[in-house]
């Protein structure tokens, strides 16, 4: 028998943060997880996280935790399967330090994620983009803060948490304006380029922001970086005002994200290739930015435009000469 305590341990301070080099949201993610395992056990077996043993973390306390992610906690399949990936990789990395529970190990690593509907990527059009930009009050400092926020997210595809981490040297300027994100997940770096519009906006509010290289790109008052609850807000309560000019935003679901969905959808319909956007939105796998044709109704349109017409009667050809159709015999 064998303590979980020790390997536990291990696992963040070695494999985690020596080995892997996982950012602060990774390990933070694996430690909720493995908190809530931890104190769901306790509450089943009635021992302390510091007496568990392996043989107590079995398929069944698992699959025990991981329903009631959903039926108490209220989950989605989405997060417990998040949960699920910290679960399995705590495992993974215990099965090469405790072989005499191989037979648990490989049970729990059974354990397969729950699928689930995935929905429609929610993106703005064009108007939409322009009024919600456009909402911002620019007698403020916060509404010129806002408007840049916005302006860059949307023209981007940055990420919230790329967005509140950039600093004022990310910003260059000028011929070949680009912004460089240096924290993007996975710790890619990667820069993208920013059109005229967006610069000049951009170059205004750095002037009046006046900050030094290390501080924050759009700080709070008091010289903070926003939060990503600040940035949720903040998009929430400048669609409430856009909708007054562009209804249709009423029957959107609109987060931060949806802003980074939107600069997608834009370089698709614009005709740029999807390894490209893949590039541009820092994806690791092509894969992910194929939610985006699913998406698209004017790419599906214009393969329409490419398929035979409708009028075109049903049925098999058939020669209209008896010479035709001894050579179609042939």
């Amino acid at each position: 028998m064998s303590l979980i305590a020790p390997t536990l341990e291990s696992f963040f301070t070695d494999r985690l943060v020596k080995q892997q080099h996982a950012s602060p949201a990774t390990i933070g993610s694996y430690r909720d997880s493995l908190r809530m395992l931890l104190t769901y056990a306790q509450e089943h077996t009635g021992k302390t996280p510091a007496r568990l043993d392996w043989a107590d973390l079995d398929e069944t306390l698992i699959g025990g935790f991981l329903d009631s992610l959903e039926t108490e906690r209220h989950n989605s399949p989405r997060t417990r399967n998040l949960r699920l990936t910290a679960i399995r990789s705590l495992v993974s990395y215990s099965s090469l330090q405790h072989p005499e529970h191989a037979a648990t190990f490989q049970r729990v690593l059974a354990i397969p994620p729950k699928r689930f509907e995935r929905a429609l990527v929610s993106f703005l059009t064009a108007e939409e983009i322009d009024a919600l930009v456009d909402a911002p009050d620019l007698d403020r400092w916060e509404g010129r803060r806002d408007r840049s926020l916005l302006l860059v997210a949307v023209r981007t595809g940055l990420r919230v948490s790329e967005l509140t981490g950039l600093n004022c040297d990310n910003v260059t300027l000028g011929t070949g304006a680009s912004v460089h994100c240096e924290n993007g997940k996975g710790r890619k770096q990667r820069a993208v380029p920013l059109n005229t519009g967006t610069a000049a906006t951009l170059a205004g509010w750095m002037a009046e922001r006046g900050g030094q290289p290390g501080e924050p790109l759009f700080p709070t008052r008091t010289g903070r970086p926003l939060s990503s609850d600040a940035v949720q807000r903040l998009v929430r309560k400048h669609a409430d005002v856009a909708a007054d000019r562009c209804p249709s935003l009423r029957n959107k679901r609109l987060h931060p994200h949806a802003l980074r969905h939107s600069c997608a959808m834009a370089l698709l319909q614009a005709g740029v290739d999807t390894a490209v956007i893949a590039l541009w939105l820092g994806h690791a796998d092509l894969r992910s930015t194929n939610v985006y044709l699913q998406a698209d109704m004017t790419t599906k349109q214009r393969a329409l435009e490419l398929t035979k017409p409708d009028s075109t009667p049903p049925g098999r050809y058939q020669p209209p000469d008896a010479v035709l159709a001894f050579l179609e015999s042939l």
